[in-house]
């Protein structure tokens, strides 16, 4: 059994959904868990301390050890807040899940400014902070597991969520960073697109999506990659209905011409937009270019 005793993790929007599946099983399995959740609605506005407390409630209740935190993610005094709940109850920090985010769905023309940064705030800005509160005492240990939480939306794309799809992509490329600047310090990134019945879907998933699609089915691979075994680093994990898949960002063979003219590119469209996938790095990319 995969166990995370003397392991210390934060689980952001953990009063709720995912957030609260990957906290209860990672108490369950021995870790001790700092459970942040502002405890607003899906669009952000509003807090309470109810969904936080809980779910350590819960915790404590199954003899494990928890704390809650809410703490807003999206400002630099809240996540320092949140790295420094963990190291006052439990002395240190190993594991980071950033799940806490919000929804404000509106098509692209319909879409505020506000509506823009908000979710971003919450879903960049909030991984990002938070991450970096923790990242000085992983380095220290050098030690340390980093999960965002990405989204098929992000990936590929969904209508009405412009602002969405923007953060979730975003933390594709955090992720690959913190994990290729954490590596000689011990400490792994990688990052989920989920696909679960939580508040956040039950609006948009059929009714017979709730059980084979639970936020258990997802907290699964979360405790994997968190765990001291797993070596895997930077990459993009696609889970939901039972179902594990590496998603990654790949390079075509494309077309190449030293005199390379508008009217040259649209006749040799085809072989520019052919699939075969070889380039997988920056530096493949860099090397198939030279």
């Amino acid at each position: 059994m995969l166990r995370f005793d003397d392991r210390v993790a934060i689980v952001t929007g953990a009063g709720h959904g995912l957030g609260r599946s990957h906290a209860l099983l990672l108490a369950d399995r021995g870790a001790k868990v700092v459970v942040n959740d502002l405890g607003g609605a899906l669009d952000g506005t509003g807090a309470s301390t109810g969904p936080a407390a809980d779910v350590v409630e819960l915790i404590t209740k199954n003899g494990g050890q928890a704390v809650a935190s809410t703490d807003n993610v999206a400002t630099p005094e809240g996540a320092a807040a949140i790295v420094a709940a963990a190291v006052e109850a439990f002395g240190k920090i190993d594991i980071v899940v950033n799940n806490a985010g919000i929804l404000r769905d509106k098509s692209f023309g319909k879409m505020t400014v506000e509506d823009f940064d908000n979710v971003l705030a919450v879903h960049v800005r909030g991984s990002y902070l938070v991450s970096r509160a923790a990242y000085p005492y992983m380095k220290e240990a050098g030690y340390g597991r980093v999960v965002n939480t990405s989204s098929p939306a992000g990936l590929f794309g969904n209508f009405g969520q412009a602002n969405y799809s923007t953060a979730k992509m975003g933390l594709v490329g955090l992720t690959k960073t913190i994990g290729i600047e954490g590596a000689r310090n011990g400490i792994r990134a990688n990052a989920i697109a989920p696909i679960a019945w939580t508040r956040m879907t039950e609006a948009i998933l059929p009714a017979e999506f709730e059980a084979k699609f639970s936020a258990e089915r997802v907290s699964a691979l979360v405790a994997y990659l968190v765990h001291d075994s797993c070596e895997v680093t930077g990459e993009v994990f696609s889970v939901g209905g039972g179902r594990v898949a590496r998603v990654f960002v790949a390079e075509g063979p494309g077309w190449q011409s030293d005199d390379l003219t508008p009217e040259a590119v649209a006749d040799n469209w085809a072989s520019v937009m052919a699939e075969q996938p070889y380039v997988l790095t920056a530096a493949d990319s860099m090397k198939a270019m030279l």
